[in-house]
């Protein structure tokens, strides 16, 4: 198994906004193409700081990061930039460390991208070629809200009544 590299667009996404709200001209949206590595060992993307100055970035803040030998350090977090790859495209937050453009698991996840490995290349998920899916799990208030037991439809515990 060897690496697997992608070409990437990244975009800053506040540019983007300003061209929607009029306020910049779409020549003026800035953008980097990238040999990106896809490393799926990484949960987030990584922009090395030359990149995003570049792209005119802002730094939101810190997070704590591992390092695959075991040790933590807190990196600088980017604001939203648009990822593009494979002809979809996601917005993402980065960690700005390192000396190359890494593409991690979140961003192959919202693409809905799959890593072939002995091609060395990103492909669709076979179940959804034309466009990238979202799982989408439902979340349960306290009350049951089983199939048997729908919002709206008493339970019959709940409609079983006391004498007066």
């Amino acid at each position: 198994m060897g690496e697997v590299r992608v070409k990437a667009r990244l975009t800053n996404a506040v540019d983007e906004e300003l061209v929607r709200r009029g306020v910049l001209s779409a020549d003026q949206v800035r953008t980097y193409d990238a040999d990106a590595l896809v490393d799926t060992g990484a949960v987030r993307t990584v922009l090395p700081p030359e990149v995003v100055a570049r792209l005119g970035l802002a730094t939101r803040g810190q997070q704590l990061a591992e390092y695959a030998d075991g040790r933590t350090e807190a990196v600088d977090v980017t604001g939203p930039v648009v990822v593009e790859l494979e002809g979809r495209s996601t917005l993402e937050d980065a960690l700005i460390l390192g000396d190359e453009v890494l593409i991690g698991q979140t961003v192959l996840e919202k693409l809905d991208l799959f890593v072939d490995c002995q091609r060395r290349r990103l492909v669709p998920n076979p179940a959804h070629p034309d466009q990238a899916v979202t799982k989408v799990k439902l979340a349960y208030t306290l009350r049951s809200r089983s199939p048997k037991s729908p919002v709206g439809r008493r339970t019959s515990s709940a409609m079983s009544s006391t004498k007066p």
